[in-house]
């Protein structure tokens, strides 16, 4: 019986150690799938801030180019207006500019006075060249309606098709704004 009881004893303590052993495996799968949860939360986390990073950094690429868009359209703005601004200054001053001209073409038999008025044209001319405002050539150049006005035309065989031949009036432009058209005659 002692045997039976020691064989008893024997199962009950192998029963017993299987059943720990299962719970330590229930234990060790439990821990482990807590473990792989957290990670997937972990990886969620580190996704979902990752998207979200991504989003920051894409709205503020284009935060930096509106605001160097900004930046170029203002300067453009600021560029137009100031043009703007000395063309209709310097358009008023043209007249004055033709009669220096004209002044300068006059015969006279003072020639100091002459290169008085030729260093006051030079003068107004230096003063429109360091502001940007250049004169349109004319004489020569084939015929452009953005740049010339054209007041005739001449049948002229040794000029190509419309090329001018004459200009009446010195045309003036900055950059690429037109302050005053050419007037000029232009052959063929």
């Amino acid at each position: 019986m002692a045997e039976k009881e020691q064989n008893q004893e024997e199962e009950k303590n192998q029963a017993e150690v299987k059943k720990q052993e299962v719970e330590n495996q229930q234990i060790e799968q439990e821990e482990q799938s807590k473990e792989k949860a957290e990670e997937i939360k972990l990886k969620d986390t580190i996704l979902l801030q990752k998207e979200q990073l991504d989003e920051q950094e894409d709205r503020l690429k284009r935060l930096m180019a509106e605001f160097d868009n900004f930046k170029k359209r203002s300067a453009k703005e600021r560029e137009g207006l100031y043009n703007s601004l000395i063309s209709d200054i310097f358009s008023s001053l043209l007249p004055v500019i033709d009669n220096l001209e004209k002044a300068v073409e006059a015969k006279t038999e003072d020639e100091s006075y002459k290169q008085g008025v030729e260093l006051v044209l030079k003068q107004f001319k230096d003063v429109l060249t360091s502001n940007g405002v250049e004169e349109i050539q004319a004489i020569g150049q084939t015929f452009d309606p953005e740049l010339h006005e054209a007041v005739s035309s001449v049948v002229d065989e040794t000029l190509g098709e419309k090329v001018i031949k004459e200009e009446y009036r010195k045309g003036y432009k900055i950059g690429s704004k037109v302050i005053r058209h050419s007037m000029v005659v232009v052959a063929n």
